[in-house]
């Protein structure tokens, strides 16, 4: 036999011998591509015998290639484009039926149900209906694509009415739950507000607003520009303390659809803030009132109980730093770090602004009491207005110091190397993972890691974990009971759906996995490669 080339449309072989019979030149379309295909043919030609005799015909069986070439022409198919919409098998959640095509629960209840993998780690699976039984259902209740239109528009401008009001559609529905949840979530707020940072924080705030008033008081008496600059100093500090409460309890407050995220950042804007606070009205009114006491020097009186409130100040703003204190030596020997990486990379940043704060109001208390000392013996105001520049310089030092850990964090600071490469030395270690490039983790505040990362999955340990779950004898009989490209093609696709159903839980998996491992890892983003 002699496998030849048939050409063009003509029914004739390249070899010049007889084309196969039953040859249809309108089958050589296959799989849609547009273009005529040569496909090898059997043909019978005659050909000389060994012995120089007479030619005899030569024709034999198809061969099995040329039977699966023919079989293929008998069963077309179209070949998939990537690039035409298709809905035909999406998804669709019961909130999304019936806030996008105002259906109610009892329409839904006659559509198929599927189970699909909740988008949520460790939660039951979602019930979720194909959108096309939908939007037929849709059609059916409304009665016209025009009614159903009109539906839509008007639930597009309700869910719009509600986003600006922070209270979609999907919250009303479950309105019930989401209030004792609520209720819950705020106990536990109340419940860490008082601990930890909102702890040092509200110490803080009642020292300084107390320190306040009583160098509030001195200074009116005295004209100290020092003193001045310390009331000053401390009614700065307790604006600020105030603005941290803030942040800590609405960096507290829970996820919404506006803020998918939460409000992790929150804490540093608000210590942000307070270091700008700092600069520009502790520091700036200090350098100010100073800068006006040498040109304007006049006489101060009544020291001694300025001196006394300035020891009372200045053991106070010692017990405030040594409650700051034992917080971040707390956080840090928690998070395995040293104390001074810890204050640097603002891990903390509510309690590392009031630890800066009270610093600086010690050697604030310091320089007021040596500069009106000066000033008493010398009977000079000069010493005294230099106090006022100098603390001044030292409120600029620490707002500075504030404003740029703060800024540096906000704008996305990723997490220590280190810890960057031990998470990627686990991930590679998963016997489904081949590579991982691209990776992107961030401190997100809260003690909060965003980790995302583009995963290069090994096909065929994906491969072999599904073929586990199957019964193999049976999947090889049911192959060779296929007749027709229909039942192969039917085949092939419900198992690669469910190859991909399983790469899902896979992801799933190591997610799980390296949040266990890591419960400052809260957002795993992977992404297959």
């Amino acid at each position: 036999m002699r496998m030849c080339l048939v050409t063009s449309w003509t029914q004739r072989c390249v070899c010049g011998g007889t084309v196969w019979k039953g040859l249809n030149p309108k089958k050589l379309h296959y799989s849609g591509r547009g273009v005529r295909d040569f496909v090898l043919r059997s043909c019978s030609t005659t050909v000389k015998s060994p012995d120089g005799g007479k030619k005899t015909p030569e024709r034999k069986a198809i061969s099995e290639m040329q039977q699966t070439i023919i079989k293929s022409i008998k069963g077309t198919r179209i070949k998939l484009d990537v690039n035409q919409e298709y809905t035909e098998r999406n998804f669709i959640t019961p909130i999304r039926a019936m806030t996008e095509y105002g259906l109610k629960l009892q329409d839904l209840e006659g559509l198929k149900k599927t189970l699909r993998r909740s988008p949520i780690s460790d939660n039951p699976p979602i019930t979720v209906f194909l959108r096309r039984d939908v939007e037929s259902k849709a059609l059916e209740v409304y009665g016209s694509m025009e009614a159903l239109e009109d539906i839509q528009a008007k639930q597009l401008e309700e869910l719009d009415r509600l986003r600006e009001e922070e209270n979609l559609n999907a919250k009303k529905i479950l309105k019930e739950f989401y209030k004792a949840e609520r209720r819950n979530d705020e106990a536990r707020q109340r419940e860490q507000i008082l601990k930890g940072s909102g702890r040092v924080v509200k110490t803080a705030v009642v020292i300084n607003a107390g320190n306040c008033v009583f160098k509030t008081v001195a200074w009116f008496y005295s004209g100290s520009h020092s003193m001045f600059a310390e009331a000053v100093h401390s009614f700065a500090d307790t604006l600020n303390q105030l603005i941290l409460a803030f942040g800590i309890r609405k960096s507290l407050q829970q996820a919404n659809p506006n803020h998918p995220y939460g409000y992790h950042n929150m804490r540093y804007v608000s210590s942000l803030i307070s270091g700008v606070g700092i600069f520009f009205f502790g520091a700036g009114l200090a350098w100010y009132h100073g800068f006006m006491g040498l040109i304007y020097p006049e006489a101060v009186h009544s020291l001694y109980w300025s001196f006394v409130i300035l020891g009372g100040s200045f053991l106070s703003e010692g017990g405030t730093l040594f409650v700051a204190y034992k917080e971040i030596k707390s956080g840090a020997r928690k998070e395995n770090v040293p104390m001074l990486d810890y204050i640097i990379r603002s891990r903390d940043p509510s309690v590392n602004v009031v630890l800066l704060e009270d610093i600086a109001a010690l050697m604030g208390v310091s320089i007021a009491g040596t500069c009106m000392g000066l000033t008493h013996v010398y009977e000079n105001p000069i010493f005294d207005a230099v106090g006022s520049l100098l603390i001044g310089g030292v409120l600029t030092c620490v707002a500075s110091f504030i404003v740029y850990t703060n800024t540096t964090a906000l704008v996305g600071r990723s997490i220590p190397f280190e810890q960057m490469q031990r998470i990627n030395r686990e991930l590679e270690t998963d016997v489904m993972i081949r590579a991982i490039y691209d990776v992107k983790a961030t401190d997100m505040g809260n003690q909060i890691v965003r980790y995302k990362a583009e995963v290069d999955f090994d096909g065929r340990e994906l491969t072999r974990s599904y073929i586990d779950t199957q019964d193999l004898e049976f999947l090889l009989k049911e192959v060779q009971g296929f007749k027709t490209i229909e039942e192969l093609d039917a085949f092939m696709l419900k198992h690669g759906e469910n190859v991909i159903d399983l790469l899902g839980a896979q992801v799933d998996r190591i997610e799980r996995k390296l949040k266990k491992r890591h419960p400052d890892v809260r957002h795993v983003d992977l992404e297959v490669l």
